[in-house]
């Protein structure tokens, strides 16, 4: 067999027509050639990578913007959107957390200890749930020296005693904007009632203020105890708190000042435990009463004025006092009106062996002030700047 060799000259370059020069690189020049062209290709696509990678960051960005500026809801939506937050507490499941606790009476609960969910704390006290009957306090007055006085010493009394109680203020022809604000300022609750009568026809004033609340409370079906008290007289507290145990009537004696101030009297039930047994009296002209008993020592229902039938009465007239009767008599022609005897009555308090309130006729009558001084409107002195 023929063999063909190809012998190199000894130049590795060759020459061709159009003057260009083509070297033959050995194999160790290839591998740096090589070396050089592959750092730059990395490059390149390092550099296209980059490029990549900027404008999908800046389509993201955009596509990222729009989607944001765009109108989901219009603008009124979005102004009327509350973005408030509240934290509210956990919910605790009463039911669960009772179904131990044992209550001995529903009127009036006595706990030890109560241990709050979550606090880890225990409180101790006494919760009263006892419900207590309203108080309806009528109070007849009038423009006089000792008027402002007289009221708000019984606000100050009034004040003390605990929820609810009503206090029926009732004045003649017209609501004085003086008493008006004497009132406001008891904290007290209240109502500011006028008897529009006649005075020339009226032969004791506070008969008539008297009935003007009893309408009062009988249109308004007051459910409550009424009360007569006077602003003159004196009263104690536990008197309040003890009036509302009445059932139906109930009395209890009274301190008097006799008419000579020089001593004392006493006027009101003689009561054997709750039950009254026979009267105090003094007074030969009162002896013709039927219930010897003073117009603030006495209270009653309310129901009795407009709910007859609970209470069995034999007919369903209106009950108000009398101002045709006898000095005196005003007192037990009401009280006539309510119950039939003792037997139907219940003493304040159990025993009637404490004074609860005084009536001492203090009135200031014919007051002399000093030169250069007014009684403005019979509530204030004021000194004259003439």
């Amino acid at each position: 067999m023929a063999s063909i060799r190809r012998t190199l000259s000894p130049s590795n370059e060759r020459h061709y027509q159009n003057g260009n020069q083509y070297s033959v690189q050995s194999p160790s020049h290839k591998l740096v050639l090589n070396g050089k062209s592959s750092s730059l290709l990395y490059s390149r696509k390092n550099y296209i990578s980059r490029k990549k990678l900027f404008y999908r960051c800046l389509v993201f960005f955009v596509l990222g913007f729009v989607l944001g500026m765009a109108p989901f809801g219009g603008f009124d939506d979005a102004r009327s959107s509350d973005f408030s937050f509240e934290i509210k507490p956990p919910v605790v499941n009463v039911k669960e957390e009772m179904k131990d606790v044992v209550i001995p009476r529903p009127d009036n609960v006595v706990v030890n200890s109560v241990k709050l969910p979550g606090s880890g704390e225990e409180v101790q006290g006494k919760f009263d749930y006892a419900s207590r009957k309203l108080l309806i306090v009528v109070t007849p007055t009038y423009n006089r020296a000792l008027q402002a006085y007289y009221l708000h010493r019984l606000s100050e009394v009034l004040k003390l005693v605990k929820s609810p109680l009503l206090w029926v203020v009732v004045e003649m022809n017209a609501a004085s904007a003086e008493t008006a604000d004497i009132l406001r300022k008891t904290g007290v609750m209240y109502r500011h009632l006028v008897c529009s009568k006649n005075m020339t026809d009226i032969k004791d004033r506070g008969v008539h203020q008297r009935n003007v609340a009893l309408e009062h409370i009988e249109h308004h079906r007051l459910n409550g105890i009424v009360y007569f008290a006077d602003d003159d007289n004196i009263y104690s507290l536990e008197l309040f708190e003890s009036i509302r145990s009445i059932n139906r009537f109930g009395t209890w004696p009274v301190a008097m000042l006799a008419q000579s101030k020089s001593k004392a009297i006493l006027e009101g039930p003689v009561c054997n435990g709750s039950q009254v047994i026979g009267w105090h009296t003094n007074e030969k002209s009162k002896q013709l009463r039927r219930f010897h008993v003073d117009m603030s020592g006495f209270a009653f229902n309310s129901t009795i004025l407009w709910d007859p039938k609970k209470w069995h009465r034999p007919t369903s007239d209106p009950i108000r006092q009398l101002d045709n009767v006898k000095e005196g008599f005003q007192e037990t022609t009401f009280i006539e009106q309510i119950v039939e005897d003792e037997s139907q009555m219940e003493a304040v308090p159990p025993g009637c062996s404490r004074v609860l309130n005084w009536h001492l006729h203090l009135e200031a009558r014919g007051v002399v002030y000093p030169g250069g001084w007014l009684l403005q409107k019979n509530l204030d002195a004021v000194i004259s700047t003439t």
